[in-house]
């Protein structure tokens, strides 16, 4: 097996999108003196050694030829710098899921070519060079360290690291035996993000069982407890103390207490406008993935918000787009499946004009947020055939360190689909895109506090998404809602 370099720029003449914005965000940054960024994309393959199938691959795959062309060299070959300015090769890190590999893949089998192993990424030549100062805050500007590593110069063509062997291991974790001050440590090291009282219930269940808990118990604990999974927050005894809210009769300052700020105001509200015949028709409310309300005759409508606001503080892209991503999931997973149809967002950062020398350590300047948060959204919707139709955008000085980032998405779901009920001996199939190295401890890191050390701490928290595997696990699903009633159909979709 050889692994060949392919590069895949736009022809003379034609435009240059990609590196256009990346020019665009190097001024907006104060690198001023660039004048021209020249952006290609690379494809790393491995394939038998036939000197004939990489013209092919390049030709009928990964080259459009109307406004593209192609570069070819093979492992060994000597590949020379560009003439003029400097160049800058970005790639996901080891381990990081590249979906365009994994699509290359695919397509590379339809064609009948066995490829080992595919890696794409990105050529930045830019022109003219500038000063060593600029050149060293280039990779901050073009990639995000968290998932992507940058190479200044022309990367010689090697062929992959070896993926690392696993072995299980069953492993336990002491905890029976720890006081309060080893319980903390045990909760912040090992990214479970529990509090001390969280920690001492896990403990004392463990203590009655008499063992330790495997490594699998309490990871899937700190899951399920984590603020993502359970919004303590929002459940939580509140407190406002303030001006009066609308329709309050009061001369002054007024203080409300709530026992359980979701159930208090959320849910009172809903309930009692459903006790009293007022509002919409609701059909299914605070029971599953998605609320859904009346629609007409035949459908509901599915409703479902969620924020990725930690994740798209230290990657907005892949935040913001594994938010999209999960709000489709739960829509379609509310009842035995709604149909995507609408994404919505709000999305609230501080001011794009922040001065680029007072933003502080490990906090990624707002513009750079603003903009990758919206892509994210945009992109993933897009690749699954669902527009967003609206959004709003805040600024406040307060979302410099933690964007607010509100994902939604709308479905449609016939009345006969709605209701669902698990029963013993059901099986469970999970669906979806393959697990990678990133993402782990996405849930529970909803839980932590934001500090300067997260964006090198966690970068492996933030998913990659997979719009297209998420799309073919759409069709699945909806189409075993639409033949649940056939013989030998499925009868029941669980999420």
């Amino acid at each position: 097996m050889t692994v060949w370099r392919f590069q895949v720029s736009p022809k003379a003449g034609e435009e240059d999108p990609r590196g256009e914005r990346v020019r665009a965000t190097l001024a907006d940054f104060g690198v001023s003196s660039v004048e021209r960024v020249a952006a290609s994309r690379l494809y790393l393959i491995e394939v038998p050694e036939d000197e004939s199938v990489p013209p092919r691959i390049a030709r009928e795959l990964l080259t459009d030829p109307v406004v593209e062309s192609f570069t070819l060299a093979k492992q060994g070959d000597p590949i020379s710098s560009p003439e003029k300015g400097v160049a800058f090769e970005v790639f996901y890190k080891p381990g990081v899921m590249d979906n365009v590999a994994s699509s290359t893949m695919r397509a590379l089998s339809d064609m009948g070519i066995a490829a080992s192993s595919v890696r794409t990424g990105f050529q930045y030549v830019i022109s003219p060079a500038p000063d060593d100062a600029d050149l060293m805050r280039i990779p901050r500007l073009i990639a995000n360290d968290c998932i992507e590593e940058v190479h200044r110069g022309v990367r010689p063509i090697v062929p992959p690291p070896a993926p690392p062997i696993y072995r299980f291991e069953l492993r336990h974790v002491s905890i029976r035996e720890l006081d309060d001050d080893g319980l903390r440590t045990l909760s912040r090291d090992g990214h479970l993000f529990l509090s001390l009282d969280e920690m001492k219930q896990i403990q004392s269940h463990f203590r009655k069982q008499d063992r330790e808990p495997t490594d699998l118990e309490l990871e899937t604990l700190a899951q399920t407890w984590s603020e993502h999974c359970v919004h303590k927050t929002l459940k939580s005894g509140y407190v406002y103390r303030g001006a009066p809210m609308p329709g309050m009769e009061s001369d002054g300052d007024v203080e409300i207490r709530y026992d359980n700020l979701l159930a208090d105001t959320i849910a009172r509200a809903t309930k009692e406008l459903m006790a009293e015949g007022r509002g919409p028709e609701c059909l299914s409310v605070f029971v599953d993935n998605a609320g859904i309300i009346g629609f007409d005759d035949d459908y509901g409508i599915a409703f479902k918000v969620e924020t990725h606001n930690h994740p798209s503080a230290i990657e907005p892209y892949g935040g913001a787009a594994t938010g999209a991503g999960g709000v489709i999931r739960d829509v379609l997973g509310c009842g035995l499946g709604a149909k995507p149809v609408a994404n919505t967002d709000v999305l609230c950062v501080a001011h794009p004009d922040w001065p680029v020398d007072s933003v502080p350590k490990g906090v990624i300047h707002p513009k750079t947020v603003l903009k990758g948060i919206v892509a994210g959204v945009r992109d993933y919707g897009n690749c699954m055939g669902i527009p967003t139709v609206n959004g709003a955008v805040h600024f406040d000085p307060r979302y410099l360190g933690n964007p607010l980032v509100y994902c939604g998405c709308v479905g449609l779901i016939p009345r006969n689909r709605i209701e669902k009920v698990p029963r013993p001996g059901d099986a469970i199939v999970v669906l979806g895109g393959r697990t990678g190295r990133d993402g782990i401890h996405g849930a529970t890191f909803s839980s932590a506090e934001l500090t300067d050390t997260h964006e090198d701490e966690f970068g492996h928290a933030v998913q990659i998404g997979n719009p297209v595997e998420e799309k073919k696990v759409r069709d699945a699903v909806l189409f075993a809602r639409d033949h649940a009633d056939e013989p030998g159909g499925v009868t029941r979709c669980l999420f």
